[in-house]
């Protein structure tokens, strides 16, 4: 069975020469859940427009179930639903009205209109509300509005951008739920961005690391967190040149596999945590160095990102503010 999305080489340079998508070659299978992890500017939400027929690429080509966007838009989007990072309810009308009227946007008939909208507003928990005003909503409500909304057609394919910025972690995992059961009550594909680690840790069938503009790596989490290939010593030093000094003592040691330096810390990877803290404590304080603090742990997708791209996904690079300005940017650069 072909991919339901197919990439190769895509590619968007803005006026000015600022390049957000970097020769993007990645393809996602019907029923899965993919998501793209990376901070602010990584160009996520670019791909995600190029791929919603939002956006032209600057070179490159893009499959969408099947279809080239820029050949056949419209044909694309009855197939696709998408959820932007920017709330798209109406806060004048009720919960029922704001999906009614997604429902005449695709030409369903009354009655089955009526019945989606029913079965959408008790899918996300809105039923009880689904006759106030969405100004008197939660931020989380209007977001679980806002999916609800772009499951109005039953898209065989849901684009969401960033679909739980902002919202506190109890908030989150109620939407990770019914994104679950999207895909498997409807066999639904979705395709969704965020920054949060646990996010696609705990949501994603495979993960693609972006930074720049570049897919660093792509696999399932699991996969990619054994791919690094052990344990994980973390050590927190002062200054650049302890920094140094330690890393290429580190790197001299048996037991160490790599070393990776970032923002003050050394990211140690080890075939045996419990059995390289004594031996990496014992050869730094023989050099005189010693660091603040040392810690052993499992890999995460934190400790993927950083193996990939030298740097933490730290979570202020998605902040709301963040990205209200560059979607900003984004809109005075396409005019």
């Amino acid at each position: 069975m072909a991919p339901i999305i197919h990439v190769e080489e895509l590619r968007k340079t803005y006026p000015g020469g600022v390049e957000a998508v970097r020769g993007l070659s990645f393809q996602v299978e019907e029923g899965e859940i993919f998501g793209f992890l990376g901070p602010n500017g990584a160009g996520k939400s670019t791909t995600i427009m190029m791929l919603t027929t939002l956006l032209r690429p600057t070179s490159g080509s893009m499959r969408v179930v099947g279809l080239d966007p820029t050949v056949n838009p419209f044909a694309v989007r009855s197939q696709i639903g998408y959820v932007s990072q920017d709330l798209a309810v109406d806060d004048a009308l009720t919960g029922r009205e704001n999906l009614w009227l997604q429902g005449n946007f695709y030409h369903l008939s009354p009655a089955e209109n009526r019945r989606r909208s029913q079965e959408l507003l008790e899918l996300v928990g809105l039923a009880d509300r689904a006759d106030d005003l969405v100004e008197t909503y939660s931020g989380g409500m209007r977001k679980r509005l806002d999916i609800a909304c772009g499951l109005m057609h039953r898209p065989r394919l849901l684009f969401l951008d960033e679909p739980t910025l902002g919202l506190d972690i109890q908030t989150r995992r109620q939407i990770w739920a019914y994104l679950e059961q999207m895909k498997h009550q409807f066999g639904m594909t979705l395709f969704l961005t965020t920054h949060y680690m646990e996010e696609a840790d705990a949501l994603c069938d495979r993960v693609a690391i972006i930074d720049q503009g570049q897919i660093r790596a792509v696999g399932r989490p699991e996969e990619l967190k054994a791919a690094i290939g052990g344990d994980l010593v973390h050590l927190r030093l002062d200054g650049a040149e302890a920094q140094a000094k330690a890393q290429a003592i580190l790197e001299a040691l048996p037991p160490v596999r790599s070393v990776q330096a970032a923002d003050g810390q050394l990211q140690v990877v080890v075939t045996n945590g419990d059995d390289a803290v004594v031996p990496i404590i014992q050869a730094l304080a023989q050099a005189g160095v010693a660091p603040h603090a040392i810690t052993v742990k499992k890999p995460t997708l934190d400790d993927v990102y950083l193996a990939h791209t030298g740097k933490e996904l730290r979570a202020e690079s998605g902040s709301r503010d963040e990205g209200m300005q560059a979607r900003m940017r984004m809109r005075r650069i396409r005019r």
